[in-house]
């Protein structure tokens, strides 16, 4: 155990553990919930961006509640329920990944973050929804992505964790330190401290999981870079965990550079949102909305919409049927936290394992429960930096980051994390039975010993020895998890409950479409962007 005292840590985090592990709380732990959803490029056999439509076998992209696209016809996403355990989460990925690969043909799901091998930006196809108003916006919103960042981009994959803790936690919670905030306050401001923390702290799911050290030459498109060359067609950084997570990947705009939400009240997050969907931003005015009499984004302002601003970790609520994200948190609160910074993990078949999960869950239940100042500007900015220093250099040695304007080194930070993330383990393994939790962070401390460990450390490794291009190592580890895939076909009542819910999704585009063939899309767009404004004038 750590003998390094962290400013985060006090007795807080052990009092609240032992709020939820008392026998008033009886198996309240046992109740979280986490979800997956897995973003995947569908590639041809030699690696290539498949640029076939949508399978029309996995139903429609608009309207199935496991089986959409992202920003690309090919960037299939998978999505599983919320689940009650680690296991049972991975379980349904599984399920899903087979009966995609049953539909597939010869197509393969690139299992890595970076892509394979690009068409010409302009040539990426952007992804369809049909002709309902809705459809047609969702289409709309994603060249207006292609306008502002280009079409490469969006075509980077990760994984996104979601969790929550039983409902039941939060009364529990509130009565150990009582405050004035009715219920729904309080859960949300206790959701608003596990962001905090995570930001602060999210450079450890990095360094642990990130995969992506290198990728193809050709995804850079000519821009000015600061990597080495591993072969001829591959670029990298001798310690980079996550290329995806740094600045090359998923970097900013000035627009986005200067949006810094306000994680410490809801109301102030919201806010930030609020104006950032509604307020123009003049590189975007230049652009504007329409080439010759067609949509190309939904508006010029700094987002087209909340779910444009790329965060590693968002507030979430279950929308209702024509809600918008920032309304149903208004409205109704904080009900769990999206965690987006998760590579693709190319050794797994699902991208991510079951001890990879149960990690998280004890992670993240650290996040939950540990003391959380606020976070003003500089902090955001000390946050930002760390986990910009570990997605290039996590693996470095003796690589320190910045604590409170304080260096520290990231072995000796990342004790103490996994020290309080131990605790946590032994207490879900108490609500649970067995010990898979204190196992799973047992494993990460073993990545902390020893940076060669790490997936991303794995991914440069096997390279080397194979002899292998990134592009070769994605396309064979693509290749093996198809044929894990394949090999092992669902129960014929599993694929006809799978087909019952494609023809449903179907069925429902199609009713959707037949309402709205005489509607306006331009007083649908008009309307959409009104809602926002009136709801949320700041």
């Amino acid at each position: 155990m750590s003998d390094i005292q962290t400013p985060l840590q006090s007795d807080a985090f052990a009092q609240r553990l032992s709020v939820l592990t008392s026998p008033a709380a009886r198996d309240v732990l046992a109740r979280s919930l986490r979800g997956i959803e897995k973003e995947s490029l569908r590639v041809m056999r030699d690696g290539a961006l498949a640029m076939t439509a949508h399978p029309r076998a996995l139903g429609s992209a608009l309207t199935h509640p496991s089986l959409t696209t992202d920003y690309s016809e090919a960037l299939l996403e998978l999505i599983t329920p919320a689940e009650a355990t680690p296991e049972q989460v991975i379980a349904r990925l599984d399920e899903l990944h087979r009966y995609v690969y049953a539909q597939l043909d010869d197509e393969l799901l690139w299992n890595d973050s970076m892509p394979g091998r690009l068409p010409a930006d302009d040539e990426i196809p952007i992804a369809q929804y049909g002709v309902s108003n809705i459809g047609r916006l969702k289409h709309v919103y994603r060249h207006g992505l292609a306008l502002r960042y280009g079409r490469t981009m969006q075509c980077i994959a990760g994984i996104h964790y979601n969790y929550s803790l039983s409902e039941e936690a939060w009364p529990l919670l509130h009565a150990q330190r009582p405050s004035g905030a009715g219920a729904v306050d309080y859960q949300s401001a206790c959701y608003l401290a596990l962001i905090r923390n995570f930001r602060r702290t999210s450079w450890l799911l990095m360094y642990l999981f990130g995969a992506s050290p290198a990728l193809d030459r050709a995804f850079l498109r000519g821009r000015p870079h600061s990597l080495e060359t591993f072969d001829e067609t591959t670029l990298y950084r001798p310690y980079a965990t996550s290329l995806r997570m740094s600045d090359l990947g998923y970097s900013n705009t000035t627009a986005q550079a200067a949006l810094q939400p306000d994680y410490d009240s809801l109301p102030g997050y919201l806010e930030a949102l609020a104006r950032a969907v509604s307020e123009p931003y003049p590189p975007y005015e230049a652009l504007g909305t329409h080439r010759d009499g067609h949509w190309v984004q939904i508006n010029t302002n700094v987002l087209q919409i909340e779910n444009e601003f790329y965060s590693t970790i968002r507030p979430k609520r279950v929308t209702d049927p024509g809600e918008r994200p920032l309304h149903a948190l208004a409205s109704r609160g904080i009900q769990y936290v999206e965690a987006r910074c998760l590579d693709i993990d190319p050794f797994e078949p699902c991208g991510i394992s079951v001890e990879t999960a149960r990690f998280l869950d004890a992670y993240l239940l650290v996040c939950a429960l540990d003391e959380s100042p606020a976070l003003p500007p500089p902090a955001y900015a000390e946050a930002n930096a760390n986990f910009g220093s570990v997605t290039l250099e996590g693996r470095k040695p003796g690589l320190a980051l910045m604590r409170e304007g304080r260096a520290v080194s990231l072995r000796d930070w990342a004790g103490e994390l996994l020290d309080r993330i131990e605790a946590a383990a032994h207490a879900l393994d108490a609500a649970r039975g067995g010990n898979d939790y204190a196992a799973a962070v047992k494993a990460q401390r073993a990545k902390v010993a020893d940076p060669d460990a790490t997936p991303s450390a794995r991914v440069l490794r096997t390279m080397r020895e194979r002899g292998q291009s990134f592009l070769a190592f994605g396309l064979a580890q693509s290749e093996a998890h198809a044929e894990h895939f394949r090999a092992r076909p669902l129960e014929r009542e599993v694929v006809a409950a799978f087909d019952r819910l494609a023809e449903r999704s179907l069925a429902e585009q199609a009713e959707l479409e037949r309402r709205d063939a005489s509607a306006s899309f331009d007083d649908f767009v008009h309307d959409y962007r009104s809602y926002t404004l009136e709801r949320f004038s700041v």
